[in-house]
């Protein structure tokens, strides 16, 4: 079973697992899904990262403790990636190092596209400190995309991108997987997108088979 951590904090359960049963559609993985309390906006700056690290392990343990076989951390910051990791006898995926290692896998012109000031810590590790970055206007944190100005918004900016001469668009926020923009990214551009959790599946898949 894989444990799945989510970083934003949500009443709806159903909510909480949407990412579960990404993973599920595509690769067959069985998944529980908790989130971290007390982060309803999620993680989106560093204050609000250096809160969630700590919760982040203690869940991280729980879901060990419980019999989960992985972890994956959904959150393409990989807050707290190195002290999960120290903390649990199990792999541990995380979204952003995962969509990065494949995005630089596909050697094209790539752009990093995020809710952030800039792009976060693995994708400038793994795709270089000059990587382009864009996020779209009017989004600061993860629940800015679920509302239909939200979803437009993000469309508009990998558009954008791909006008520049950019050809793959990573994305270092997992709620572009919530709302499906990949999906919308490929039906209405034709462009190249690396969605996190799908990135991340990949990875669970070959180090936690089910």
């Amino acid at each position: 079973m894989l444990g799945i951590i989510r970083v934003l904090t949500h009443p709806d359960q159903h909510f909480v697992e949407e990412h579960g049963r990404l993973i599920h559609q595509e690769y067959g993985i069985a998944s529980v899904s908790r989130a971290i309390p007390d982060q309803p906006k999620g993680i989106f700056d560093d204050a609000s990262e250096a809160l969630a690290v700590p919760k982040i392990v203690t869940l991280g343990q729980q879901l060990e403790a419980e019999g989960c076989n992985a972890l994956f951390l959904s959150c393409a910051a990989d807050p707290g990636l190195a002290e999960l990791r120290a903390a649990v006898t199990v792999p541990v995926i995380s979204a952003g190092s995962a969509a990065a290692s494949i995005a630089r896998m596909l050697k094209r012109p790539v752009a990093v596209m995020g809710i952030g000031a800039t792009a976060p810590a693995p994708f400038r590790q793994l795709l270089g400190e000059s990587v382009r970055y864009a996020r779209p206007e009017g989004i600061r944190n993860t629940t800015d995309l679920l509302t239909t100005e939200g979803r437009a918004s993000a469309l508009a900016c990998a558009e954008g991108l791909y006008r520049e001469g950019i050809e793959v668009i990573a994305f270092s926020c997992t709620g572009f997987s919530t709302i499906a923009l990949g999906d919308s990214i490929r039906a209405q551009l034709g462009g190249i997108a690396v969605d996190a959790v799908s990135a991340a599946g990949l990875f669970i898949s070959q180090l936690a088979p089910q």
